[in-house]
């Protein structure tokens, strides 16, 4: 037979395009439409149906950026349609290639009831079917017009980023307001034809099967009428039937497909406009599950569930419903799907404890799984956090963005720092946003890294980022690929169903030890530093409140603020997703975060002043607070005392210029351009400073990634680099310190670099006002250290990374995270370098040709100035505090970054002094948080783990008298299996495996 194959192909392609898809709506008549302009942010429904709209036609313009306009849409059923199925086609303005992100409308009766949302694949409404004729339509829209701001040219500066900024150009124009007929039939033809098109391609040249569908395909278009498509479609259907009905192979890979719709809680809008998002979204889906049997949709995000049901009650009602039948799933257990490489320790559990609850309170389900698929790499600490809260499985597609590395796996077990393993899962279809499409099923397939012993894997399927989700069509493609001979099998199943079979069918998978790290996006370390310090800040002074707050409860009587603490843990929970902490929303996310972060600390520290007068009392005595898990200048961990002298430190000037800090434990001299050129640490007889070097050294450099402006910084940015040591003026500061102004650029920096007296560290405070573009702005430390891996801090311990660049996978680590410290060390001595709100560094080592000594440098990050999508990043000023602790073993580093991370507060009251309410005796083991338990029982809760990476027997002492001690997991419930620790009413036994993490839950007597 001569080969006519691409023959066949064109002629799909064209008569799909300019025949068959055109007759699925046969007949239109159009609609007559009003608009309603809010003249500011979005009106509730009531005032949005009661206002008066205007007349509009097809073709004019509207929508302000950030607008929200109110069509009112009417028109009557022709009689001559009865019989047949109608729907409203209603065209805001769509391009279809922008699904989420551009105007979005959700669709209302007259009475308020929502119906659907409207997106650009999505803008078909059902009135009637079948229809009687002479049905009156009467629809409202409330109509988003969110502009576009990742375009077909993507990462341009705007500033239609936030509506201050945006002006008032009308968007979009409407386009197409039709009522018309919908021929079933010809929509049918139309997956049948796009399903065996796409499988086509999929299919080897010269396979049997591609030919067999060929001529199939060719058959049918051959029955088709292109003047009568619609009197022909049904033929043409019946000559598809063989192909369609020849059922797959047995060893064909096997596809669960999860409706889905990755929502970003915030990223290129607000987070006011992801409420609208998700009720639009959920509008539709709570739809098609009524329509399909088989369908089942799955959304994560606690907060997101949370948004519909205090905004919109209707659409939660259809939801709640849904969600006890069982197919409207929650998913992953988070309160959202947040960044997981810079939330705390307690962050990173507290996400898992409101949204677990969340789903087991509305809905009486608690998830096993994590559901994360577009965080940008996950820390080495969160297989213990998953597992403690009662979870056992992860899943993530990001990893497959990675650069340079291809992950070896699809399905693995994940090993933490403590050496819990999780059961993980890469969907190999490589996208979150899976539209059933045949080339995606097919590379899902091929792609497939555990061929041979495993054969299942997850497709997330729906229109995502900025919702949509399913849709009709992909619904219908799912169908036809459930048993289909050439294709994997699909079938919709729930995450749950997924997890089960993939785990019995490969129980032996292969292990992954550390941190899943994204070779991609590391500039989110640093990005919108504002956003970065509001999170840690917040995190501490949570800390804070629910330690005084419940010490204040049990030893005066304090009224514990449990609902303001779980407003505020929910708030700051919220700013950690994955575009919101890592910089790289429009700038009306970032200047509403700042906004919430300054009232989230005044909140909390109404309550920590509140608590800590409390246990203070009356009179004059001035009481010193230690929020610290660490004593402090005689201060106990966790309690108040007064005041305790500390040493001295001195200063004087040096001969060469500059001057020397000096304390008796630490020797600082700081040079003429404000440089450290010596720490010497007099204890052990030991300089810091690599020979010829100086510490605190700011660098510069240019910083234009490829892509992706706020996300990515890319390797090349260090071959150009600016040393800033001209310095306008080195003084004395007040004390034993030194005060250095620099200017480079349209900017400046000034630094106190203090030697505090009894302290074997240097404490660094900078500020900058920051008016560079595209800029990167470091502080190196080249230490005298050999050293071939280093720690830095992550949830619940520390992660070690090496410092060579071997291989591939440790050369694309140039950019990494560290929590409050990151330490090198040679056995016996080492360097911390600690800060109060800086993640991004790197390190790197050379060894020196003069004396053949190593230096490892460690610069940590402070700003960028990306101009995408934000074009005024981190312009302004800033404030890092960063401390050099020369000598410091990992314990040291623990201390010293939360002694940074939570300055000592000073109370006037009574006599007595405020003993701890829990302590322990090795300070190897770090209380996280001490609080009581959230179901307001009066008991309290004790949260510790294992911080050096060793083992650790300790005893923990009460402040109070227990009755019982149980211990929990994340949720506070009793664990399954454990064992009552040892105690006798104030003291409990402890002992713990390297980095183990413990909940205690402690019944007073």
């Amino acid at each position: 037979m001569h080969d006519d194959r691409k023959l066949v192909e064109g002629r799909l392609k064209r008569v799909l395009d300019e025949r068959i898809r055109p007759a699925v709506y046969p007949e239109s008549v159009p609609l007559t439409v009003a608009v309603w302009t809010a003249p500011g942010e979005p009106v509730p429904v009531a005032e949005g149906l009661a206002a008066t709209p205007e007349p509009i036609e097809a073709g004019a313009r509207w929508g302000a950026p950030w607008g929200t306009s109110w069509f009112h849409v009417t028109g009557t059923v022709p009689a001559a349609w009865a019989g047949r199925t109608v729907e409203a086609i209603l065209d805001l303005g769509f391009d279809e290639n922008m699904p989420g992100f551009q105007c979005e409308g959700l669709v209302y009766r007259p009475d308020g009831t929502p119906v659907k949302g409207l997106n650009p694949r999505n803008q078909w409404v059902r009135i009637a079917s079948p229809a009687e004729g002479g049905e009156t339509v009467d629809l409202r829209v409330e109509a988003a017009s969110n502009p576009v701001i990742l375009d077909y040219h993507p990462f341009l500066p705007t500033q239609l980023g936030d509506k201050d900024t945006a002006g008032s150009e009308p968007q979009y124009r409407l386009e197409r307001m039709d009522l018309a007929v919908f021929d079933e039939t010809v929509w049918g033809l139309v997956m049948d034809l796009e399903v065996l098109g796409e499988l086509m391609q999929e299919l080897p040249e010269d396979s049997g099967r591609r030919h067999e569908v060929l001529r199939a395909v060719d058959r049918a278009l051959d029955a088709v009428d292109l003047q009568d498509v619609n009197g022909t479609a049904a033929a043409a259907r019946a000559r598809l039937e063989g192909v369609l009905a020849a059922p797959a192979h047995d060893s064909a890979h096997r596809i669960s497909a999860v409706g889905h719709a990755h929502i970003d809680s915030a990223w290129l809008w607000p987070l006011r406009e992801t409420v609208r998002k998700v009720a639009r979204t959920t509008s539709n889906m709570t739809g098609l599950l009524d329509d399909d049997p088989d369908f089942v949709f799955s959304m994560s995000q606690a907060q997101q569930w949370a948004w519909v049901k205090e905004h919109r009650p209707e659409v939660w009602a259809r939801v709640k419903k849904a969600v006890a039948d069982g197919r409207f799933v929650p998913a992953g257990g988070m309160w959202v799907e947040s960044d997981t490489n810079m939330p705390g320790s307690e962050a990173m559990a507290r996400q898992f404890v409101h949204g677990k609850r969340f789903f087991i309170e509305e809905f009486g389900v608690e998830n096993d799984e994590a559901w994360l698929p577009d965080t940008f790499g996950f820390a080495a600490g969160l297989p213990q956090i998953i597992k403690a809260a009662g979870s056992k499985w992860l899943l993530t597609q990001k990893i497959s963005w990675s650069q340079t590395n291809k992950f070896p796996h699809h399905t693995f077990q994940w090993e933490g720092i403590d050496g819990t393993r999780i059961f993980t899962h890469f969907p190999p279809v490589d996208t979150y946003n899976c539209a059933v499409k045949g080339s995606e099923i097919a590379h899902a397939a091929r792609n497939f890294k555990d061929k041979g012993v495993a054969r299942h894997s997850l497709a997330p399927v729906g229109w995502g980022d900025g919702g949509g989700g399913t849709t009709r069509e992909m619904i219908a493609k799912v169908a036809r690929l459930r048993n289909l001979e050439g294709s994997p099998t699909v079938r919709w199943e729930t995450p749950a169903e997924f997890f089960e079979k993939a785990e019995a069918e490969y129980p032996n998978a292969p292990v992954w030890v550390g941190e899943l790290y994204l070779e991609l996006h590391r500039a989110t370390l640093t990005s919108q530093a504002g956003t970065k310090q509001g999170n840690r800040r917040s995190e501490h002074l949570l800390r804070e409140a629910e330690l005084w707050a419940a010490t204040a409860a049990v030893r005066a009587g304090f009224p514990y603020p449990y609902e303001e603490l779980d407003r505020i843990w929910k708030t700051v929970l919220l700013h950690q997703f994955h575009d919101i902490l890592p910089g790289s929303s429009i700038a009306w996310v970032h200047r509403e975060a700042r906004a919430t972060y300054a009232a989230v600390a005044d909140g909390l520290n109404a309550i920590i002043d509140a608590a800590q007068r409390a246990l203070a009392g009356e009179g004059g005595r001035t009481l010193v607070f230690n929020s610290a898990p660490h004593a402090r200048a005689g201060v106990p961990a966790g309690g108040a005392h007064a005041p305790v002298a500390d040493g001295q430190s001195g200063i004087a000037a040096r001969a060469d210029g500059g001057y020397v800090l000096d304390n008796g434990l630490l020797r600082v001299e700081v040079d003429a351009c404000g440089l450290v050129v010596s720490a010497y640490d007099l204890v052990s007889g030991r300089e810091a400073v690599a020979p010829g070097q100086a510490l605190n050294l700011p660098q510069l450099h240019a910083d234009f990634p490829n892509m992706w402006d706020a996300w990515d910084v890319d390797e090349f940015y260090r071959h150009t680099v600016t040393d800033l040591t001209e310095a306008a003026a080195v003084t004395p500061g007040d004390g034993a310190s030194v005060r250095v102004e620099r200017r480079f650029g349209d900017s400046r920096m000034t630094q106190v670099l203090t030697l505090a007296p009894g302290q074997r560290r240097l404490d660094i405070d900078t500020e900058v006002d920051w008016h560079e573009t595209e800029k990167f702005l470091k502080l190196a430390f080249p230490l005298d250290v050999h050293a071939e891996r280093y720690a830095s801090e992550t949830q619940f311990g520390h992660f070690h990374r090496p410092t060579h660049t071997n291989t591939s996978w440790e050369a694309a680590k140039f950019e990494a995270c560290n929590h409050r410290f990151v330490h090198v060390e040679e056995p016996g001595w080492g360097v911390a370098l600690v800060n109060d709100s800086t993640y991004g560094h790197d390190v790197t080592r050379t060894v020196r040709d003069a004396d053949a000594g190593t230096t490892t440098t460690v610069r940590v990050s402070l700003l960028r100035a990306p101009r995408f999508p934000d074009p005024e990043t981190d312009q302004g000023v800033h404030r890092f505090r960063h401390a050099l602790a020369p000598g410091a073993g990992i314990v040291d580093a623990v201390r010293e970054g939360y002694r940074i991370n939570l300055p000592e507060r000073r109370v006037t009251g009574g006599a007595a002094d405020v003993a701890p309410l829990v302590s322990v005796d090795d300070d190897a083991v770090v209380v996280t948080a001490v609080k009581l338990a959230d179901d307001g029982s009066g008991d309290v809760v004790i949260r510790f783990h294992e911080a050096r990476g060793g083992r650790a027997r300790t005893t923990l002492r009460l402040g109070f008298d227990a009755a019982a001690v149980d211990v929990t997991d994340l949720l506070e419930r009793p664990l399954a299996g454990a064992d009552a620790p040892e105690h006798d009413g104030g003291a409990v036994a402890v002992s713990l495996r390297p980095f183990e993490l413990v909940t205690l839950r402690v019944r007073r007597a």
